[in-house]
């Protein structure tokens, strides 16, 4: 299936044939409080239902699927509210921003240059992102996801969550999807013979929840494969009180970056039409498997 990519009023769009895919927001409209930083909404599926969720009531800083980080020395680029050991949530001047710099699209996607910056306006992380659509085919394609967070604040950046600040079981850092308010309550299906909602904060080479649609008699499944090279992942995944999954690189240890040290983070997003089954996963997976070398130059898999 022909794929075409639109770049304008820093939106990006691609399309699969006559359906949208996904659209990429470099440059948000947000408030502050909301730590402003690109996101991918509306995503669909090949049958064009809308698998992601934006501004939800209950968490205006969550958008669709983005990189997030919600503890990084003190500061918060994840948006909202901070969890304070002791204290528990509370409202920061510590929310910092992602910003867009510059962005070169290709045949599957693009390759994005961006800064983290703190609330104080100080300029702590270079990024270079990759996203590129990949395996289109008869009911799925999958979004690859490539990132590279170098330090530049000078002294070390050590990465947390709530979980690592003392709250249990909230260890939620890095690549995040919020699903719609209809997915709550949906499955949860991982490598290994595991899942349900106990995967909360355990490992696994791969991750899928399946969700049902309002409106129309269809499910959708998104299936989250980790890259083997991501030593520290395990997995914060919710069906309540909202469905949402983010394969975390510092749910219970913190991660520390020198100054001038480089993060690199892969991970590959299946959305399919339909409820997976297990055996239909464990299928795909197998014969989807990451090659064994990774860079973020490589368009692997886009034809």
């Amino acid at each position: 299936m022909n794929l075409a990519v639109d770049w304008a009023d820093d939106v990006l769009t691609v399309r699969a044939g006559e359906t949208e895919l996904f659209r990429y927001v470099c440059r948000p409209d947000a408030s502050p409080f909301e730590g402003p930083k690109p996101y991918l909404h509306p995503v669909r599926t090949l049958a064009g239902d809308v698998v992601t969720a934006y501004r939800p009531n209950d968490h205006r800083w969550h958008k669709g699927l983005q990189m997030t980080a919600t503890d990084v020395s003190g500061q918060n680029f994840w948006g909202g509210v901070t969890y304070v050991r002791d204290r528990g949530y509370v409202e920061l001047p510590n929310v910092g921003t992602m910003r867009h710099e510059d962005l070169v699209p290709h045949c599957a996607g693009f390759a994005e240059r961006l800064t983290w910056h703190t609330q104080a306006g100080e300029h702590w992380v270079d990024e270079i992102r990759e996203l590129a659509v990949q395996d289109v085919e008869d009911g799925s394609w999958a979004l690859r996801f490539g990132t590279e967070l170098t330090n530049v604040r000078g002294a070390p950046l050590v990465f947390g969550s709530p979980t690592t600040s003392g709250r249990d079981l909230a260890g939620y850092t890095g690549l995040f999807w919020r699903g719609p308010r209809a997915f709550t309550g949906g499955e949860v299906i991982a490598a290994d013979g595991q899942g349900g909602p106990e995967m909360m904060g355990r490992e696994a080479s791969w991750l899928a929840y399946i969700g049902q649609h309002d409106e129309v008699d269809r499910a959708s499944t998104l299936l989250f494969l980790d890259h083997p090279g991501n030593e520290r992942t395990r997995w914060f995944v919710r069906t309540t009180p909202f469905p949402a999954v983010n394969p975390s690189f510092a749910f219970f240890d913190k991660l520390v970056l020198e100054p001038g040290e480089t993060l690199r983070l892969h991970y590959r997003v299946v959305v399919a039409n339909g409820a997976w089954d297990r055996a239909r996963i464990e299928s795909y997976v197998e014969s989807h498997r990451w090659p064994r070398r990774d860079s973020m130059n490589s368009t692997e898999g886009n034809e």
